[in-house]
C-alpha cells in the first residue's frame, strides 16, 4: 500500500508557525506508529499572491484534488486589505472549498477540563462539553444567484438569494447523521422553517433521510432558539447539523465556549474518491493572527487538533486521533499554556514550539 499522501498549505501569519509544530507530530508518527505519510508543501493566500500574483495557483489546486487530505494553516492578514476582491488571500481559501466540492464543514467545539475555567460561561456549563456542528459549507446564501448590488429608484439595493436543492441538503444531513452514529446518537437540525421555505424544505429532507438512521435521535430547532440554547445548556446537543448562513454564526458561538479560538480545529469533507477516503481539508478555526506572527507566541492546538480530525476522518487511525487528543488534554492538565490561555495567575507562558514539543513528549509517554 502506497503510504498517504498529505499536502501542508501553512499560508500567512501564524500559520507557518503553528504547522510547524504539526509537522513534528507527523514525524512522531511517522517514525512511532509505523504511519508514514507522503507530505509536499505549497503556498496558499498572502504568500501565494506575493509570489504568483494569485493567492492559488491552478497547480496547486491541481495537487490539492490529488492528495489524500489538505493541511492548511491561515490565510490574510492587514497587508492584503487593498488588494481586488477577486484576488484577495481568502480567494485561495473558498476556492479550495469549492473546487473541491467540500460541502460538509465540521467544527467540534470540546472543552478540555483544564481550560473549563477560560470560557465566559460558568464552568458547570461548560465542562466535559464536547458537541460538533456540521455546516453546510458550499451552498445557500453565499453562493445563491442571483446577487449584487443593484440601483432600485433613488437608492441602492443589496441582493443575496437563500437556494438550496434537495441532493445539497440530503448529502449534509447523511454526513451529520453518519457522525451521530459515531458519537453520541442524537442529531439536532437546525433552520428557521417557520419564515424560511429553504427552511421547510430542509426540515423535510432532514426528516426523510433520518428514516434510514432509525438508531439516531433526530430533532429539530429554530436556528434562533439554537443559538440561545448554545449558550444557555450546550451539554444537550451532540451534533448539530445546519445551512451554510446559520453554521458560520453558530459555530462561531459554539468556539467561545471553550475560551480560545486557539484550540478549535476544523474538518471539511466532500464525497469519496476512488481510494474511499473523502475530499478533505482540515485547518484551525484562527486566523493568521498577524499581530503575533513571528513571536512565537501563536496557541498550535488548534492545528495539531486539526491533524487528530484527518487522522480519524481520513485515515481510519481513531485510536491514534484519540492518542493525539489525549496527549493535548494531558500537557494541559500539566499547567502549560501559550500565551492566549494564561489567566491570572502569574505564570509565564510557553511558546509556540514549547507548546508543541510538550505534545510530541506527552505522545510518546502516552
Amino acid at each position: 500500500m502506497p503510504n498517504p499522501s498529505l499536502l501542508i498549505l501553512p499560508g500567512d501569519g501564524i500559520g507557518p508557525e503553528v504547522m510547524a509544530e504539526v509537522r513534528k507530530v507527523i514525524d512522531w508518527f511517522g517514525t512511532h506508529r509505523n504511519l508514514t505519510f507522503d507530505v509536499t508543501e505549497d503556498l496558499v493566500g498572502g504568500c501565494a499572491y506575493d509570489k504568483h500574483g494569485t493567492p492559488l495557483t491552478d497547480e496547486t489546486m491541481a495537487q490539492a484534488q490529488r492528495v489524500d487530505a489538505v493541511l492548511l494553516g491561515a490565510v490574510g492578514g492587514p497587508k492584503y486589505d487593498d488588494l481586488d476582491f477577486s484576488v484577495k488571500p481568502e480567494r485561495g481559501l473558498l476556492r479550495l472549498r469549492k473546487e473541491m466540492d467540500l460541502f460538509a464543514n465540521l467544527r467540534p467545539a470540546q472543552c478540555f477540563d483544564a481550560l473549563a475555567d477560560f470560557s465566559s460561561l460558568k464552568k458547570d456549563v461548560v465542562a466535559g462539553l464536547d458537541i460538533v456542528i456540521v455546516r453546510e459549507l458550499t451552498s445557500g446564501i453565499y453562493f445563491g444567484e442571483p446577487r449584487g448590488i443593484i440601483e432600485e429608484g433613488n437608492e441602492r439595493v443589496g441582493i443575496n438569494t437563500q437556494r438550496y436543492t434537495e441532493s445539497e441538503i440530503e448529502r449534509v444531513c447523511r454526513s451529520a447523521f453518519e457522525l451521530a452514529m459515531r458519537r453520541g446518537k442524537k442529531l439536532c437540525s437546525m433552520e428557521k422553517a417557520n419564515v424560511m421555505e429553504s427552511g421547510v424544505l430542509w426540515r423535510q429532507i432532514a426528516t426523510e433521510v433520518g428514516k434510514d438512521y432509525p438508531d439516531v435521535e433526530l430533532s429539530h430547532m429554530y436556528a434562533d432558539n439554537g443559538a440561545m440554547q448554545l449558550v444557555r445548556n450546550p451539554k444537550q446537543f451532540d451534533v448539530i447539523v445546519t445551512d451554510n448562513l446559520f453554521g458560520d454564526l453558530l459555530s462561531d458561538a459554539a468556539a467561545m465556549l471553550t475560551g480560545s479560538l486557539g484550540m478549535l480545529p476544523s474538518a471539511s469533507l466532500g464525497a469519496p474518491m476512488e481510494n474511499g477516503r473523502p475530499k478533505a481539508l482540515y485547518e484551525p478555526v484562527h486566523g493568521s493572527a498577524p499581530d503575533i506572527a513571528g513571536q512565537g507566541k501563536a496557541n498550535p492546538i488548534a492545528c495539531i487538533l486539526s491533524f487528530a480530525m484527518a487522522l480519524r476522518y481520513s485515515f481510519d487511525r481513531g485510536d491514534d486521533a484519540m492518542a493525539l487528543e489525549g496527549a493535548v488534554e494531558a500537557v494541559l492538565a500539566q499547567g502549560l499554556r501559550t500565551a492566549d490561555l494564561l489567566g491570572e495567575d502569574g505564570k509565564d507562558p510557553v511558546t509556540t514550539s514549547e507548546m508543541g514539543d510538550a505534545i510530541v513528549a506527552a505522545l510518546g509517554a502516552g
